[in-house]
């Protein structure tokens, strides 16, 4: 059990009491993480209320990631339990900051339930204080400490101030022996200069009766050499005389001088000696202020680190969240890749809608498979957690029994050791590969998931498919129905006429009887543009006899713009319903007349050289050798009358 202290200090606090006026005291708030590995890694809030005046004024609290959740849920708190611990020390810091103030903001309440602060619970309040309300940030509930609480606290206290005791004499040892090093570092220096100067004035003496006796001798010489020539040498003397009194002069006064440096030397030697002395007493005292400065020093370093664990930990959620969003990212461009390949593959596959309705089937089929297949794999893969899951029920009751047996036993050997961290190993393994599986197993049901959702838009596409082909097989009878009718109102009308046995009968408006191929074995009813084209065919190719009955321009007009409103309305609602669906194959480009499907069956629409346009007639019927005759002389075809109605080309 490691403990870890974040907050030392002496708050002021407001004690309020049942029955009793506030009173402010100074509370000592302690502060400390406790972090709890053994059987199970977590850590537990400390927090210890004492004074400094009243060793036995001692109150404690507990907080755990369970009794947080509760204290959360009570008081509407927003933090999580890992920095709640900050939040509280900045509030602390806060009040800290205000409680020298007249008018607090902050503030900080013992609120007790007994008159007195007597071995009762009390709750530790943080107080907002405005013009309107008293606002409580936070409350917790602080419980005496008993006797062997307050016995182990003043133990540690106890043991805190000896080894405090210890490095302070340490300290003053050290400084003792650093200051009587350099007290006799100074003696010896000054015992130095003091050598230095009686040495100066044992040669200053000397040197002084040197030169007197010198003098002295020099004076009896000359007296007596003055006697000798006193006549002579009188003027020469006297010059002598003055010039050696001069330079006696001279001498005094550089010894004089000299003496006066070595005063001053000595002055300054007795200055640094008081100087040391003091320097001495400046250092005791920069001691002591360097002592407190490197206390302050701790505690910023602590409150750096604490800075520096909240940095990291906003780093590392920043880097997570930067990471989330380059995976969202990755994954929205997959999707947008898989959409343009399944747009691109829908265009491709409604090609035609017979070969849709296959290929459809068939990937209905392997989807089919496939969700068999991943279905098994699932089922696999849920076995094999089942297993994980027994394996590692089996691994923590191995190790139940083994913390059984290391509780009954005091003596553990170095082999029961690693077999413990082998089997730990083994189980860290065990939950990795478990997880592995989970995420695995979280992968197949999101494929399952978007391979149900592919099969869903296949079956809608299927279903859309029928819907189309149903239409078209509609419209294919009901032209079928309304050819009949016409034939059969052209026999009812008129009898068939006698004109060869090959060539098809033409009622009175123009429609030819409706044929019937069975000896090539077509015996569904065929489109009315294929029985006009055949219509056609039989009188151009007779055109040459007086007698064939060729139609009139009207009648041919009128067939033809009823025929083109007819399949005009049916086919503008097909082309709306098939326009969402069909692409035209590469290399084979629409054609503005009849190339285009519309839904129906491409035998419906092989292009004829002389079949009628859908919404017109085209330009080679017009240049047909039977339809000239009853063309207007100045009327010239051109590539515009594509898409023109009949009328345009016959006179009424």
């Amino acid at each position: 059990m490691a403990a870890e202290r974040i907050f030392d200090r002496a708050v002021s606090v407001r004690v309020r009491g049942c029955g009793c006026e506030e009173r402010r005291l100074n509370v000592r708030v302690n502060i400390e993480l406790l972090s709890i590995s053994n059987p199970v890694h977590k850590k537990d809030l400390a927090v210890r209320l004492t004074d400094d005046t009243d060793p036995f004024f001692l109150y404690n609290l507990v907080i755990s990631e369970e009794d947080f959740q509760s204290l959360k849920s009570q008081q509407g708190l927003l933090v999580d339990f890992s920095a709640f611990p900050q939040k509280f020390i900045d509030l602390l810091q806060q009040c800290i900051q205000e409680q020298n103030k007249d008018i607090p903001r902050f503030l900080l309440q013992l609120v007790s339930s007994a008159p007195a602060l007597d071995h009762t619970p009390v709750s530790l309040n943080v107080v907002e204080t405005n013009p309107f309300k008293h606002l409580t940030h936070l409350s917790l509930k602080f419980l005496p400490g008993t006797d062997a609480e307050i016995k182990k606290f003043l133990a540690s206290c106890l043991k805190c101030l000896k080894e405090d005791k210890t490095m302070l004499e340490e300290k003053l040892k050290k400084t003792e022996e650093d200051l009587t090093r350099q007290l006799s570092y100074t003696q010896q220096n000054l015992s130095e200069k003091s050598r230095e100067l009686d040495k100066l004035k044992n040669e200053w003496t000397s040197y002084t009766t040197a030169l007197s006796n010198k003098h002295s001798q020099e004076l009896t010489s000359e007296k007596e050499r003055a006697l000798q020539a006193q006549t002579q040498y009188q003027q020469q003397h006297e010059q002598q005389k003055k010039e050696l009194e001069n330079l006696h002069q001279k001498s005094i006064q550089q010894l004089q001088n000299r003496l006066s440096e070595l005063e001053v030397i000595n002055k300054d030697l007795t200055e640094r000696r008081y100087k040391g002395d003091s320097t001495v007493r400046e250092l005791k005292a920069k001691l002591s202020g360097l002592e407190d400065e490197c206390q302050r020093a701790k505690q910023e370093v602590l409150s750096l680190r604490r800075e520096n664990t909240t940095l990291d930990a906003e780093c590392h959620e920043k880097e997570k969240l930067i990471n989330q969003l380059q995976t969202r990212v990755a994954v929205l461009e997959q999707e947008i890749k898989d959409k343009d390949q399944l747009v691109t593959r829908t265009k491709e596959v409604l090609d035609a809608t017979q070969e849709q309705k296959v290929i459809l089937e068939e990937s209905t089929e392997e989807k089919q498979r496939h969700i068999e297949k991943l279905e098994t794999t699932i089922k696999s893969l849920s076995a094999e957690l089942l297993k994980a899951n027994e394996i590692i029920k089996k691994l923590q009751g191995d190790l139940k029994t083994l913390m059984s047996k290391l509780k009954l036993k005091n003596t553990v050997t170095i082999q029961q050791e690693k077999l413990l961290a082998e089997k730990e190993e083994k189980l860290q393994k065990e939950l990795r590969e478990s997880q592995e599986v989970g995420q695995s197993l979280r992968m197949k049901e999101q494929e399952v998931c978007k391979l149900q959702e592919q099969l869903e838009g296949t079956i809608q596409k299927l279903e859309e498919s029928k819907q189309l082909l149903k239409t078209n097989e509609n419209v294919i009878t009901w032209l079928n129905k309304q050819l009949s009718e016409a034939q059969m109102a052209s026999k009812l009308d008129t009898p068939a006429s006698a004109h060869g046995g090959g060539r098809a009968a033409v009622s009175p408006r123009g429609l030819p009887d409706r044929p019937a191929f069975h000896s090539s074995g077509i015996s569904h009813p065929i489109s009315p543009l294929y029985a006009f084209q055949n219509f056609l065919e039989p009188t151009h190719s007779k055109n040459g006899n007086a007698q064939c009955p060729v139609p009139k321009a009207g009648t041919l007009t009128l067939f033809s713009l009823s025929l083109q409103v007819q399949l005009n309305s049916q086919l503008s609602k097909l082309s709306r319903c098939s326009d969402a669906h069909t692409v035209p194959a590469a290399g084979h480009p629409a054609n503005k007349e009849n190339g285009d499907q519309l839904g129906l069956e491409s035998k419906y629409f092989k292009r004829k050289d002389d079949s009628i346009p859908l919404r017109g007639l085209s330009q080679n019927t017009l240049n047909s050798e039977y339809l000239r005759p009853y063309l207007p002389t100045k009327a010239q075809p051109s590539p515009k009358a594509v898409g023109t109605p009949a009328s345009a080309y016959f006179p009424g």
